[in-house]
């Protein structure tokens, strides 16, 4: 490669999902759908929390976390597509492309951090029930979000400044929707040796770390309750995890299909059509999920809809 075509570029090219310029309107106006509807889901599971003094407990304080968490992650990504489809543009700065790598790497680590979070105290509400109070106090349960979110700050900061020594050809172009940091790496023009053993080490601390967490939480839940000799106690226990459940299997069930697509098939294209699964489908199911499997969630929906149409 001839050193004037490694200049420092200003411009990434995003490849998007689809080049079909028939297919933009659609995309776009099922993206924009699916964006409102998670902020908004995510966004009534946080009133419903704060305004309900029946919800003011570790769990309820997690999720709402998440909802908050989630609202952000998509936002680190489909904004930013739907001004390049009505742009009719692919480009994203240099710039924008830093800051979209460091918030995507923050709100992703922070599901992953959050479930885990709510995995122990699962864990704790079932196999400790009486020490529950005093284990999972308000103070505790600040200090592990602040903790993640601490946690997260630095890790993603040491991957952009490891960025920036890198060095891109001009018109760099990203097979994908958004500046994802593997698809960065591969296009640098410079050696990226030293960012990929981070990010194989960020993979661990981010995913293999918080899985084993979440592992080892329902490992112990479901010992607990083979102990258990009322069934009608079992199934009372169990079924505050069954939302929660099925939000972890659905958000590592999808990373895990996007990993195998990408092993299998070797097409960016199709990667990028999978990543949508777990980026922007997922959160905008969790609401979905928890007010739908949760009778306390959905009560206190039901009540603040109904001070919000009376106050109307």
């Amino acid at each position: 490669m001839e050193a004037e075509n490694q200049t420092e570029v200003s411009v990434f090219l995003l490849r998007g999902l689809s080049d079909d310029p028939e297919l933009q309107p659609l995309l776009f106006g099922m993206f924009l759908s699916m964006y409102l509807v998670t902020v908004l889901g995510n966004l009534l599971i946080i009133l419903a929390v704060s305004s309900d003094s029946h919800l003011h407990t570790p769990m309820y304080f997690f999720l709402s976390n998440l909802s908050f968490v989630d609202i952000c992650f998509i936002s680190t990504t489909v904004p930013k597509m739907l001004v390049n489809i009505q742009e009719c543009s692919k480009g994203i700065s240099y710039i924008e492309c830093l800051i979209q790598v460091y918030f995507f790497m923050i709100f992703a680590g922070m599901d992953d951090f959050l479930l885990t979070v709510m995995a122990y105290d699962r864990f704790v509400a079932i196999c400790h029930p009486l020490h529950y109070t005093v284990i999972m106090n308000p103070r505790l349960c600040v200090l592990l979000v602040l903790s993640c979110w601490l946690t997260l700050f630095w890790v993603s900061l040491i991957h952009i400044l490891l960025m920036r020594r890198l060095t891109f050809c001009t018109g760099t172009e990203i097979p994908h929707f958004f500046c994802e940091l593997a698809q960065i790496l591969k296009a640098a023009c410079s050696d990226t040796l030293i960012n990929n053993i981070c990010l194989y080490v960020a993979t661990a601390l981010l995913c293999v770390f918080p899985l084993t967490g979440i592992l080892f939480s329902y490992s112990q839940i479901v010992s607990s309750l083979m102990r258990m000799s009322s069934s009608e106690g079992k199934y009372k226990a169990f079924s505050t995890c069954g939302s929660h459940l099925s939000v972890v299997c659905l958000f590592y069930g999808t990373s895990l299909g996007v990993y195998l697509t990408s092993a299998v098939t070797h097409s960016s294209q199709r990667s990028s059509i999978a990543s949508v699964m777990y980026t922007v489908v997922t959160p905008m199911l969790n609401p979905f999920i928890y007010s739908l499997r949760n009778k306390e969630v959905k009560g206190a929906l039901q009540r603040f809809l109904s001070r919000a149409t009376s106050w109307a």
